[in-house]
């Protein structure tokens, strides 16, 4: 899953360090994610498994994506041994969420039989 036609425009990060962004969100995917769901069109919620570092780890990505991708809400929250992470757009850029909901599907799990 290398095409990035489906980052939109109103991304501001350049186009040069977009791969390594989402190779970023692709190993904290593959490593952690446990579980996708689609509480409503314009929501996604990812549930990681927590760990030492995780929650920063998160939190660092978040903060960064949300630099350059002002049009994603996120909101993290914790639980016992699981980190819940709710991503929401507006209809605009609900083909965005789309694509990160598939990507982040295919990806689950991908890291455990390394």
């Amino acid at each position: 899953m290398t095409d990035l036609d489906w980052v939109p425009a109103s991304c501001t990060l350049p186009t040069g360090d977009r791969p390594l962004r989402v190779a970023e969100w692709d190993e904290l995917f593959a490593e952690r994610l446990r579980r996708v769901s689609r509480p409503g069109p314009l929501c996604l919620r990812l549930e990681v498994s927590a760990g030492a570092g995780v929650e920063g780890r998160v939190r660092d990505l978040v903060e960064r994506e949300s630099g350059c991708c002002s049009f994603f809400t996120f909101t993290l929250t914790g639980g016992p041994g699981t980190l819940v992470l709710e991503v929401a757009v507006d209809r605009v850029h609900a083909p965005v969420l789309d694509a990160l909901a598939a990507r982040a599907g295919a990806l689950i799990g991908a890291g455990e039989s390394r």
